[in-house]
Formats: structure tokens, C-alpha cells, sequence
């Protein structure tokens, strides 16, 4: 049963750091991506990391103070949020695919496959 999984939100001070993680199971994975939606807003691109951790994608807002990263082998995703404000505010969510990437950009989220409930993150200033 194929299952995606986050975890880490919870609620800090600006200028605080969080680790997301993400574990992916139930078949093999390729490429990995976090989102975030605000309240009101839409579902947007945060970070990715694709082709077994070589390759990472980042948005402007957060290039920089976000590191994603994977764990080979594990099926396992972070995402590591340092200098956070309170624009960072949002439900973050894990996506994965399989090898299938192939002319389906990354910051788009119809280009995933699975996702995760997400996890929610606070920050206060």
C-alpha cells in the first residue's frame, strides 16, 4: 500500500528552525517535493529534490534558509527550515513519484504522484 508521510510542524518564533521529515513507502521512489498552503492561498512550490538526492529545486522565498535533502535507500525526505518568518506560515506537504519525471517539472504539483495529510507550521514574530 503505497503511503506518504510527514512529520515535524508545530509552532515557533520567527527566527526559529524546524525539520520536516517525510517517509515514503509502498513502491520505489524517484523525486520527492515539499508544498505549502496558506490560508486562502494556493498550494505552492517550496522545494524538491529529484533523481536519488542530486538534483534540489528551491523557491525564491525560501532558497537559502530551506535545506531538503534525502536519505538513500530510505525512502525518506527532509526538509530543514532555518531563519523562519512568519510569511512561512502554512500546512506543508510531502509529495513523491516514481521515475517518471520526464517533462513534469518539479514546482508543479499536478506532477506528483502522492502526497501526504500534512503538517502544519506556525510562526509567530
Amino acid at each position: 500500500q503505497v503511503h506518504v508521510l510527514e512529520s515535524g510542524g508545530g509552532s515557533v518564533q520567527a527566527g526559529d528552525s524546524l525539520r520536516l521529515s517525510c517517509t515514503a513507502s509502498g513502491r520505489s521512489w524517484n523525486d520527492y517535493g515539499w508544498f505549502r498552503q496558506a490560508p486562502g492561498k494556493e498550494r505552492e512550490f517550496v522545494a524538491a529534490v529529484v533523481w536519488n538526492g542530486g538534483v534540489t529545486t528551491y523557491a525564491d522565498s525560501v532558497k537559502g534558509r530551506f535545506t531538503i535533502s534525502s536519505v538513500n535507500g530510505e525512502n525518506t525526505v527532509y526538509l530543514q527550515m532555518n531563519s523562519l518568518k512568519p510569511e512561512d506560515t502554512a500546512d506543508y506537504y510531502c509529495a513523491a513519484r516514481g521515475n517518471n519525471g520526464e517533462g513534469r517539472p518539479v514546482t508543479n504539483p499536478i506532477c506528483f504522484d502522492e502526497w501526504g495529510q500534512g503538517t502544519q507550521v506556525t510562526v509567530s514574530s
